[in-house]
């Protein structure tokens, strides 16, 4: 990994785009690429503005062609900037890019950045197609304290932790460092869960250990009888709890400890982190309706060069898919 600087001048970078995440920092980018997930090489696309820099880490996918520097575990992708003048740098990496691809892919870019990053590639001179592909689920607080959105929820999703937890059978841990003891219990558990089997558990354990250290790291373990059930794993920074992992034992549903675990760790982070969101990261599970309020698209934006003629076909192709939808 790079230093501890530029992670410093990243997590700044971050804050003053809004909300800092685990996933707008050199660490992780290097951490992706170490684990072999840049590609045929790592990009790190840069445009400057004055005193302003932008900075858009990005993989090569095959000549020409640029993707986002993301993998399973990212919750989402956008440039990264030092300075107020966002738009004018973001215009002048997106114009210095035209020279290095031919076609660029970014994916998962959240809904309230689409927008802003699609008409920079436009007025870049960039062909952009911009789609939904996917789902984000978040809590907004808004002022809430743990009580009121307590209250929000489902009242079967209520009456459950009620029950279950007055029965005492699940014992519940809270961790805010990393401890290979339990990371080993974490793994035996996801192992066992209805999970499918996990991507890359070298990159999920550097990622955790890293989090660890920059003190961010949160996780639960259920037990019934001494015997590991149930695990979560979330990191807390800049106001806002993200959920990362979480499983449990199939033949331990009864208990509930999953539900008691979840209800536990929101209770933590709302009231000893004061966390102001909470973020389910992708997919569009039911279940995270009940904890959550808010449900809004992800997006991934393909943007073709049109100086290039290369980029001629895969674009009429895109453009051309994207009408017979609406045709359909």
């Amino acid at each position: 990994m790079q230093g501890n600087g530029e992670d410093h001048a990243n997590d700044d970078a971050a804050k003053a785009a809004g909300f800092a995440s685990p996933f707008d920092r050199a660490g992780w980018f290097d951490l992706l690429a170490a684990h072999g997930f840049a590609g045929e090489g790592r990009v790190d696309a840069r445009g400057k503005a004055g005193r302003t820099t932008a900075l858009l880490p990005l993989r090569i996918e095959r000549p020409g062609h640029l993707a986002g520097l993301t993998n399973w575990y990212s919750f989402a992708i956008r440039p990264l900037y030092a300075g107020p003048d966002h738009g004018a740098a973001l215009n002048d990496l997106l114009l210095n890019l035209r020279s290095q691809a031919t076609h660029l892919s970014l994916y998962p870019i959240r809904d309230e950045e689409q927008q802003a990053i699609a008409g920079a590639l436009r007025s870049a001179g960039w062909w952009v197609k911009a789609a939904p592909a996917g789902d984000r689920h978040w809590l907004d607080l808004s002022g809430m304290d743990h009580d009121g959105w307590w209250a929000s929820r489902p009242g079967a999703l209520r009456s459950t932790v009620q029950r279950k937890a007055k029965k005492g059978i699940v014992d519940i841990q809270l961790l805010n460092a990393f401890d290979p003891g339990s990371w080993a219990a974490y793994e035996q558990i996801y192992a066992a869960s209805w999970k499918p089997e996990e991507g890359d558990p070298a990159l999920l354990r550097a990622f955790a250990e890293a989090e660890s250290f920059r003190g961010t790291f949160r996780m639960g373990i259920a037990r019934i009888d001494g015997v590991p059930v149930a695990a979560q794993f979330w990191t807390v920074e800049d106001g806002t709890a993200f959920i990362h992992k979480l499983a449990h034992v199939e033949d331990s549903l009864k208990a509930s400890p999953g539900t008691l675990l979840s209800a536990a760790l929101f209770r933590h982070v709302i009231e000893v982190d004061r966390v102001k969101r909470i973020d389910f990261g992708t997919g569009n599970d039911a279940y995270k309706r009940d904890w959550m309020n808010r449900h809004e698209p992800l997006w991934r934006i393909e943007a073709f060069n049109p100086s290039r003629l290369a980029a001629w076909g895969p674009a009429l192709k895109a453009f051309a898919r994207s009408l017979l939808r609406k045709d359909s």
